[in-house]
């Protein structure tokens, strides 16, 4: 088994934040349900950054139609996390 690095963001529309995984183009063939890695990977997201904290900043200070990058997770299709680089968005060029 090899461990794959999935990248996270948050994507805003009109109406909602759509948590959004990027797959690598290479991906382990132990990963045979979609649902089940994204679920884990958005786990592995909420348990490091503070969900609601981290949606409302995205809200109030990013437009519609922007993907805001939180960061990547590596996980082994067993589930285990080998490793994440998430951060708060950065907003020091956005609108207050």
């Amino acid at each position: 088994m090899c461990a794959d690095t999935f990248g996270v963001g948050i994507h805003l529309t009109e109406d909602e934040l759509q948590f959004v995984v990027r797959v690598p183009s290479e991906i382990d063939s132990g990963w045979t349900d979609p649902e089940t890695f994204q679920t884990l990977v958005a786990d592995t997201v909420w348990e490091q950054l503070n969900q609601e904290s981290t949606l409302h900043t995205i809200a109030e200070r990013f437009e519609t139609g922007e993907t805001i990058s939180l960061g990547t997770v590596t996980l082994d299709p067993d589930g285990t996390v080998v490793d994440h680089r998430l951060a708060l968005p950065d907003t020091s060029g956005s609108p207050a």
